[in-house]
This record gives C-alpha cells, structure tokens and sequence, in this order.
C-alpha cells in the first residue's frame, strides 16, 4: 500500500481510537480525574488503534516477511506511540487549563490526536509495521 492510502488508513483508525479514547475518558474521569483518566484512555485507544492498524492498514507490509512476535509487535507499537503520546497529552493539558466546558476533555483528546497523527504514523510504518 502506497504511503498516501497508509496515512489515510491510519488517520481512519485513528478516528476510531479517538471515540474509545474519549469514551474510556468520561467513563473514568469519575474514579481518576481528568489527568488518571486520560492515561487510561490513551492505553485503551492505543490498544485499539494497534488492532486496527495491523488488520487494515498495515496488513501488506507485514505479510511481506517474517512475523513479530504479537506481544513484542503489540508492546513496541505502544512504545513507539509515546512519542506522539508526550505531545498528544500536552496538547490535552492546555485546553484544560485555557479553557472551560463539558466538552472541552474531548476537545482536547481531538486536537492532541491531531497533533500527535504524524508522529504515530511515522512511528508506526518505519519501525512498528516495516517490512521485514
């Protein structure tokens, strides 16, 4: 799959782990607070987005070689995602603090998402999903 249609796959996928994240965010902000919760919802939507990404959007790269290992794939894909995580969660942390409203934990999961795209898309197809 050409990069192009990859990064469209993966901003679709990306679209999906966005509606677990904030789901799992309001769910949790009761227990842990805005700032527990989001971790939690950061894990949840990295899990579903890993998933996601290696059914559809990296499929044909990793059949092209030998497989990883699942978990090794599993935890090298949230450990590569912690670069886009760092500037996901910053991103989250100034709109709480700037702003004010209900809606404004998911503002901040959406525009962190955004800002954090380009980097898990990179993290992803050069040293998660590459070719083997």
């Amino acid at each position: 799959m050409k990069a192009g249609r990859e990064f469209l796959a993966f901003a679709i996928v990306g679209a999906a782990g966005f509606v677990v994240d904030v789901a799992v965010l309001y769910l949790a902000a009761p227990l842990l607070g805005w700032y527990g919760a989001r971790v939690l919802s950061f894990l949840a939507a990295a899990t579903a987005t890993w998933a996601l990404n290696r059914r559809y959007t990296f499929a044909a790269r990793r059949a092209s070689g030998a497989a990883t290992p699942i978990v090794r794939e599993y935890l090298g894909y949230l450990v590569t995602m912690l670069g886009g995580a760092v500037v996901n969660y910053g991103a989250y942390v100034l709109v709480l603090h700037w702003l004010e409203g209900p809606w404004v934990p998911a503002l901040g999961v959406a525009l962190g998402s955004c800002a954090g795209l380009v980097v898990n898309f990179v993290s992803a197809r050069y040293l998660v999903f590459r070719p083997r």
